[in-house]
């Protein structure tokens, strides 16, 4: 006869089984579309929010993201410029989430630029304390992303626009694609302009003697090449003999003082001696070396 089998020894059953975990990290819920007030996105969405958003006339927009490959064309940007205002200091570099407010002819809107410049020159100074800029940016540069038709006119079409109104004198679109790129210097009339390539070269109006050839951003070249190559020399090599110049004082610097500290030992070494030939001399004629004054100096 079979033994009925108890409750507690019976396998789970499918309706008994214990919910599944998540695969992975839930996502969170994109806000993009809403409308807050501007002082909301300010104090909720500008730097608490866990997805970064820009503010266009009380919408919340979502910063999309770019592929892989028009991300290395920004970071190694990025350095190239980095490297040019170091070697000359014309501005301040300012990356990512940085937004600025533009108040325009019809409306207002708050945008984070995925790279930017502040001149020192700008009436807008860029403390060390700001989360945001309170001026105009002088140079933009925005990493397209194609994921959707809607990011590629928000670049390419309405942050030109508002760019331009708003007195951004130059303006960078980046993507992996030659043909989605492009270059703008704000003309006398409030206009973007595509700034001219000279010999495949574009020469920035807005930071004199910054240039770059098109087809390195693509290819990317090493500092070591850039150090050879005449379109970037000048900043590069002065750049890279600024770094070996602190390099060498900062060597300098500690070889000096390990000299001195080798001096000191050898000093205190020799007191060390004398201080130990005087109490033998001392003990020899029968004196105590710790009543013994120390002889004058």
């Amino acid at each position: 006869m079979t033994q009925p089998v108890s409750a507690e020894s019976a396998p789970l059953r499918q309706t008994d089984a214990p919910a599944a975990e998540p695969a992975g990290p839930i996502e969170p819920r994109s806000e993009a579309g809403k409308r807050v007030s501007e002082e909301t996105y300010w104090t909720r969405y500008y730097l608490e929010a866990d997805i970064q958003y820009e503010w266009n006339d009380g919408v919340l927009e979502e910063k999309p993201v770019s592929d892989f490959e028009t991300y290395c064309i920004y970071v190694w940007l990025l350095r190239l410029l980095d490297t040019f205002l170091q070697a000359k200091p014309l501005g301040k570099l300012v990356g990512l989430e940085m937004g600025f407010r533009l108040s325009l002819p019809n409306k207002v809107v708050i945008r984070k630029p995925d790279l930017a410049v502040v001149r020192n020159d700008n009436p807008g100074v860029l403390l060390p304390v700001d989360v945001a800029y309170h001026g105009v940016y002088d140079l933009c540069i925005e990493a397209l992303s194609t994921t959707k038709p809607a990011h590629i006119h928000r670049d390419r079409v309405q942050k030109h626009g508002e760019y331009a109104a708003g007195g951004v004198p130059e303006y960078y679109i980046l993507h992996a694609d030659p043909e989605r790129r492009a270059f703008y210097s704000r003309n006398d009339s409030g206009l973007y302009e595509p700034i001219p390539p000279q010999d495949g070269i574009i020469h920035s109006r807005v930071l004199p003697g910054f240039r770059f050839r098109l087809a390195d951003l693509l290819a990317q070249p090493a500092d070591e090449a850039l150090r050879d190559d005449p379109v970037y020399a000048d900043f590069v090599l002065a750049g890279w003999r600024a770094d070996r110049e602190r390099a060498e004082s900062e060597r300098l610097r500690a070889e000096t003082e390990r000299v001195r500290a080798q001096a000191a030992e050898r000093e205190a070494e020799q007191q060390r001696r004398r201080a130990e030939e005087l109490a033998a001399r001392l003990r020899t004629l029968g004196q105590d070396p710790d009543e013994q004054a120390p002889p004058d100096s």
